[in-house]
């Protein structure tokens, strides 16, 4: 059993930058492939990056590439979201995920265990 704690999210204004982390407990970190996702207000959570076992492979939405890059350090069981200029479409709580399937899925259903999330407000 995983635990997931995410941290780093807040208020920014557009064009800003912020960083989300995502603790791991109570698990081998290193097996799980981990996602972030985010849900805004009345609509579906949402796929925004993923990252393979050890950090060499990568995956993005459309709507975040070349703004967000996610990364992981397996000695520290951390995950990270660096989100570069922030719009405000980007508001939404951001979730972390872990999976122990064979490939970075940008579906929710394919990740096992979920943090509580963070918000991340970018206002205009």
């Amino acid at each position: 059993q995983v635990q997931l704690a995410e941290s780093g999210g807040g208020l920014v204004q557009a064009g800003g930058s912020l960083r989300l982390s995502c603790a791991a407990s109570g698990g081998t970190f290193s097996r799980y492939k981990m996602g972030w996702f985010r849900q805004a207000p009345g609509k579906e959570r949402r796929f925004v990056a993923g990252i393979s076992l050890t950090g060499g492979g990568t995956a993005y939405a459309d709507s975040v590439k070349g703004r967000f890059t996610i990364s992981r350090d397996n000695a520290k069981n951390t995950v990270y979201l660096q989100m570069n200029s922030l719009k405000p479409e980007d508001t939404a709580v951001y979730y972390c995920a872990a999976s122990w399937r064979s490939y970075i899925y940008t579906e929710g259903p394919k990740y096992d265990y979920w943090g509580q999330g963070t918000q991340v407000t970018v206002s205009s």
